[in-house]
Parts: structure tokens; sequence; C-alpha cells
């Protein structure tokens, strides 16, 4: 954390993100012990931050116009969602609404907050099994929808309806119309500047976005209440229809987002249960 944070202050880069990498990771680390457990059971987070990050530098690797799907990527989403050659996107677009804009906006604006909130909550009860199983959950799950980015590199939905099929790969990410009128009612430019720092432009496959709350659902489902549980299936489902309604990804997308969860949740369980007992017995 603080070479990185460091590196990027010294290159220019003066964000608090990278001024908090220098002060906050040292200080988690030395202070207490009790801070540097938290620490510890936040790494899986940490990782990811910092690759995301460093994804900018690589974000054109093994991209060329000809391998970036999009109106072959659509044409499945009308096979098979949509009707008479059109994709749901398309009748959505047709007919927005300022309050589903608004509404929409809640889980695009707060998923990464409510999924840190989520860590936290588990890292502070001192149920680090779960904790370990929910972020390294996390970490594979990103690694693995990154890694998919450049594989299978995707147009989103609003990426079509402003530039049809032409691929240009000095595009820019957008937060697409339906963000951009909530931007107009709140006075100022939230995601605008939030997707105008995104590294992936071709990112759309799979939906991270629907995958961060169903991990929630997934790994809070054993110790939530009835309240606890409705209110994590109502924000991943809630997300899961901000994903298609803010023209942001396919519904292929949001299918695949729910399976990369399932996949990474499966392969941390099924590591927990092959290694954890040779773990224990070797940190003993």
């Amino acid at each position: 954390m603080v070479a990185w944070g460091a590196s990027r202050l010294i290159a220019g880069e003066h964000r608090w993100e990278y001024a908090a990498c220098v002060v906050v990771g040292p200080a988690l680390a030395f202070a207490h012990w009790r801070s540097r457990r938290l620490m510890v059971s936040m790494l899986p987070f940490v990782l990811v931050g910092l690759l995301y990050d460093a994804m900018r530098y690589v974000k054109n690797v093994g991209l060329s116009a000809g391998r970036v799907h999009v109106c072959d990527l659509r044409a499945l989403d009308a096979l098979l969602f949509g009707s008479g050659g059109e994709t749901v996107h398309d009748w959505l677009q047709r007919h927005p609404s300022a309050w589903l804009d608004r509404l929409c906006a809640l889980p695009y604006g707060t998923f990464v907050a409510v999924t840190v909130a989520f860590a936290l909550g588990l890292a502070l009860r001192g149920d680090r099994g779960a904790m370990a199983r929910f972020g390294w959950t996390f970490f594979v799950m990103n690694v693995l929808g990154f890694a998919t980015y450049h594989v299978y590199p995707a147009a989103p939905p609003w990426y079509f309806h402003q530039r049809g099929c032409a691929v240009d790969l000095g595009a820019v990410a957008s937060a697409g119309p339906n963000l951009l009128r909530v931007d107009a009612w709140l006075g100022f430019s939230y995601f605008r500047g939030l997707y105008g720092r995104s590294n992936d432009v071709f990112g759309s496959v799979p939906s991270l976005h629907v995958a961060y709350p169903a991990l929630i659902v997934a790994e809070g489902w054993r110790s939530f209440s009835v309240w606890a549980r409705a209110a994590s299936c109502g924000f991943a489902a809630l997300m899961a229809f901000a994903a298609v309604y803010l023209d942001h990804h396919w519904l292929i997308d949001v299918v695949l987002g729910i399976v990369y969860c399932a996949a990474s949740y499966a392969l941390v369980a099924w590591a927990v249960t092959r290694f954890g007992h040779t773990g224990a017995r070797s940190a003993a």
C-alpha cells in the first residue's frame, strides 16, 4: 500500500486514496494487535483496490477492434430475452422515468460502500471464518471478472446506443444518460466523475455490480435475520434491475455476474474445506 500510494503521489497524482494508502495502511498494521487483525482481514479488499487501480496501465492488453463484442452480444441478448430483434434495454431507453433514474442510482452509488460495510461488520463481530471466506471470495470473483474483460471484451448497452456497432478503442467510459440525468437533478457531477475514472469501457461481461450484492446474500444468509435476508435480497434484486435499466449491462451480463459469484464462492469454500485444517495445524 505504501509503495503504490507513494509512487502515485510522486508521479503527481494527488488523490486522497493514495495519501490514505501511505498513512492508514501502516497505522492499521502497526498501531495495535486489534488494528493489525482488522488490516489482515481487509487485505483481500485492499488487493482488489490496488489491482483495479493498476489495470489502467494494461487496459488495452489483448484488445483489438475485431475482438470487442458489441452487436453480436446485443443480438444474443435480444434472442434470449428480447422480442422482435429488440432488447429490453431498447424499450427501457424509450420509456425513461425520473423516479426510476433516482431509485436505480441508489444501489449504483452505494454498492462498494455496502460491500465494505458488510465486510467490516463481519470483522468487528469477530467472525473470522466468515470474514476470510467473504474477503477471498470477493478477491477471486474480481480477478476472474478482470481477466474476462481481456479474454472476452464486451461493450455495454450504453456504448451501442451511443456509437452503434463501430468499435473505438479510444472511447472513454460513460455514466450513461440515466445517471447523467441524476447528476443534473443533484446539481453536481457525482456519477460523471465516478465513471470518468473507470478503467474498463469494454468490461460489460460479467456484471460485478450484480455479483457484489449476490455475494452479500450468499455469505450473510446463515447469520441474517429474516428482515436482513429480505433487505439483502431486495438490494441485490434492485441492483440487477438497475444494471439493465441504467443501460450499463446486458441481461446476459447480469446472469453471468451471479454465476461468477456462485463459482467463486464454491471455489473458496472448497479450498477452505480442503486446506483449512492443514493451515490451522501449521499455525498452531
